[in-house]
């Protein structure tokens, strides 16, 4: 979750008559929110992808949609919540139920002039778009389309290593990186949009994660209400014209325009435009060319040689590629004229850019030696580091003049701090300090099944697991290990089509709520039913899409359910049965819901979908709410009970150290991170003894499984009452009394 995320209380208008004093709270953009309003004489000082959001209305865009994820998240969720401002706006904001059908909304701009944009996270969105991102290349665009990426590649990535790059190739789209300065970056917005309408192509403007969270400022400009909008409708729709669909014959005229009239005005635009920038410098013999988004890390980068200032004014000239694709090949051949060498950094493979600019020297008859790959990494992300390493090899060959002694001791520095901070945790730890996997929120509700899959296989034996995108992937980790693959957002049961009968025991997918709505409805189960395959999924319900920021689903509890909650220390996942209606609708005849945190229930039930008779596809709803959203909802509501002086009980659970014997099975089974070891206060035992530390959020799923496992009974449960009654506070000074009656002098 994002740190910057505020947290606000709603409370109901006491006049209402729904009203009993509670309240509940949901993440909140409202400052964001009132950013978006600022205009002309304003200056908006924030994160990246909200300047982002900022130029999409400065630009008139019409309608936007995507698909939440990091680290594009924000965009969609400060417009959906600001809604009331779109609608004055006229623009149309939707939350899409995947990436498929966020590129899909293009299509509106394909007969209409209307300015559309849509976002999804990096390449696996590409991906699930793909299809209609081909079908509305093909005809082209008449109002200005735009795509907003969040290309998470390198190190802080959560998907695989590729690049967004090889889509705009394939279906001949623009591709913008702007450098990462917010000025720029809300100019290449306004710009995309124009581009995209010069060109009659789609435009894909990729934000890294740097660039996303990178903070800066910028001038507004008015927001401007698009000209048709939700609040100018259009009279009448476009006549019917055949050439628009993308549909045999025409394709094959798709095609030559692309070549012979979008591509070329593209170019002509982006030259007019001025859209990539030309950075002098004196070293007039050598140059870099650099992707946008890299801009930044490659003049820190040029610092520790000496041949950049603060303010980036290097030495050696630069050319940056706000727009990677097309490319220009005569402003490309024209910046390597006369020099020796340039070198190109592009981040990612293939080097798609050092390839087509060795093309256009090579049909120029330049001799100016090209260098990229082979002095820089060919995969991973470009940080100032790895650029220092591969500038060092350029500068040593072709500016050896230049003193690379501070660089090189800088690079030296780095390494070894790594290496002493290794050695002292090391020296204190006596061993090297042992990783730490991701692993699930401290009392997720997920955690708890897999704590009874583990002992419902020790009944029924190893079981093959598809596993999917989601919270639930930490199950791939200790100490549950789960999971043979993922292939993809609610692809799990999808995926162990090839496998199950291949086996003679039944596979078992595991999908959550949000993958099931994205893809697992289609691909998974109506493909399972249709077939007639023997397999059981796996459904974790709980509420929201919380893996990409606990976005609302279909499925997500109401608001009147989360206001109106009788107990409000109790799930509410079960106050909507979407899931459950759906399944049954499509004929799932074998369904089982079961709360997660009933741990032997759910070994029960794993171990019958597993060994039944009944052939087909078995279902199992895991069934409770977002911890995450659950400590949201009650804390202030506590915290209000606690004001007015009324009662309020806390459950804490912990563990009695004399009956504790040392095994720690409780530990292996959990991962719980507030169950751990603590010295044993008995000096005649040398194992240490389990503890439940602060941060337990009293979700019992430590005595459950001690239950369920048969395991020591050293767990207890108390309860913490806080504003007790009188009665209570007199039985509780008879019981200390007691207490220390029977203990010893």
């Amino acid at each position: 979750m994002d740190g910057r995320r505020a947290i606000k209380i709603f409370t109901r208008d006491e006049s209402s008559p729904k009203n009993n004093g509670d309240s509940t709270v949901e993440v909140s953009f409202s400052t964001e929110i009132e950013s978006l309003r600022m205009g002309a004489g304003d200056t908006f000082h924030g994160e990246g992808i909200l300047a982002i959001t900022k130029a999409l209305l400065q630009s008139g865009v019409s309608y936007v949609g995507g698909y939440q994820g990091a680290p594009v998240s924000h965009l969609l969720d400060v417009m959906v919540q600001a809604k009331p401002y779109m609608d004055e706006l006229g623009v149309h904001v939707e939350a899409c139920a995947n990436e498929a059908s966020a590129a899909a909304m293009l299509g509106a701009s394909i007969h209409y002039p209307l300015r559309g944009a849509v976002t999804w996270k990096s390449i696996v969105g590409t991906n699930v778009a793909a299809d209609a991102l081909s079908n509305l290349s093909s005809p082209g665009v008449v109002g200005g389309a735009l795509i907003v990426v969040g290309e998470d590649y390198g190190e802080g990535a959560s998907v695989i290593q590729e690049r967004t790059h090889a889509y705009a190739l394939k279906s001949t789209m623009c591709l913008l990186d702007p450098r990462p300065d917010l000025g720029k970056m809300v100019d290449m917005v306004e710009h995309g949009f124009r581009l995209s309408e010069a060109s009659n192509m789609p435009v894909m403007l990729e934000l890294r994660i740097r660039a996303c969270h990178v903070r800066g400022s910028f001038e507004c400009k008015d927001n401007r209400p698009p000209a048709i909008s939700t609040q100018q409708l259009m009279a009448e729709p476009a006549a019917f014209d055949y050439n628009k669909l993308a549909h045999p014959p025409v394709t094959f005229r798709h095609e030559k325009l692309k070549n012979e009239q979008r591509l070329p005005a593209a170019r002509q635009y982006i030259l007019e435009q001025q859209l990539n920038e030309l950075m002098e410098g004196p070293r007039q013999d050598i140059g870099i060319v650099v992707q946008g988004g890299l801009y930044n890390a490659l003049v820190r980068a040029l610092q520790q040689f000496g041949l950049c200032d603060g303010f980036g004014q290097s030495d050696i000239p630069l050319l940056v590629l706000n727009v990677t694709y097309p490319l220009l090949p005569d402003q490309l051949a024209g910046f390597a004229l006369g020099k020796r060498a340039v070198l190109v950094v592009e981040e990612g493979q293939p080097e798609y850019i050092e390839h087509e600019m060795g093309s256009f020297l090579r049909r120029k008859d330049l001799q100016t030696a090209l260098h990229g790959k082979d002095m820089l990494p060919s995969g991973g992300e470009y940080t100032v580091e790895v650029m220092a390493n591969g500038l060092a090899a350029f500068v040593a060959r072709y500016a050896p003049d230049v003193n690379t002694a501070s660089a090189t001791a800088w690079l030296q520095d780095n390494t070894a701090r790594r290496t002493e901070l290794a050695q002292h945790i090391e020296k204190h730890l006596h061993q090297p300090l042992p990783a730490r996997p991701p692993n699930f929120c401290t009392g997720c509700p997920e955690r708890p099944v897999f704590s009874a899959l583990k002992l419902a296989q020790q009944d029924v034996g190893p079981v093959h697991i598809a596993a999917d995108i989601g919270c639930h992937a930490l199950g791939t980790f200790a100490p549950f290990s789960f999971g043979h693959s993922i292939l993809g957002y609610g692809m799990s049961l999808a995926s162990r089509a090839g496998v199950s009968p291949m086996l003679a025991r039944r596979t078992l997918s595991i999908m959550g709520d949000g993958g099931f709505w994205h893809n697992g409805l289609l691909t998974g189960v109506q493909s399972a039913l249709f077939n007639g395959d023997d397999a059981v999924l796996l459904i974790f319900k709980n509420g929201y899409t919380s893996a990409t920021g606990t976005q609302d689903i279909i499925s997500t509890p109401s608001d009147d359910a989360k206001f109106n909650a009788s107990d409000k220390l109790q799930s509410l996942t079960d106050s909507n049965k979407t899931i459950e209606n759906t399944l049954t609708g499509l004929g799932i005849k074998w369904l089982r819901t079961v709360h997660t945190y009933h741990v032997d229930e759910m070994r029960q039930t794993l171990t019958e979908a597993l060994t039944t008779d009944f052939h087909g596809l078995k279902v199992i709803i895991a069934e409770g709410e977002c911890q995450l959203e659950r400590q949201r909802r009650i804390k202030p509501w506590l915290a209000g009970l606690l004001k007015k002086g009324k009662r309020v009980v806390r459950v804490k659970y912990g563990v009695d150290e004399d009956v504790c014997n040392g095994d720690h099975a409780c530990i292996r089974l959990s991962g719980c991170p507030t169950l751990t070891l603590k010295d044993n206060p008995d000096p005649l035992k040398v194992d240490p003894v389990a503890t439940v530390i602060d941060g337990c959020v009293g979700c019992g799923l430590c005595g459950a499984n001690a239950h369920a496992a048969t395991l020591c009974p050293s767990f207890y449960r108390a309860e913490v009452i806080q504003n007790p009654k009188w009665h209570e506070r007199f039985i509780g000074h008879l019981r200390s009394a007691f207490v220390k009656a029977l203990q010893p002098a």
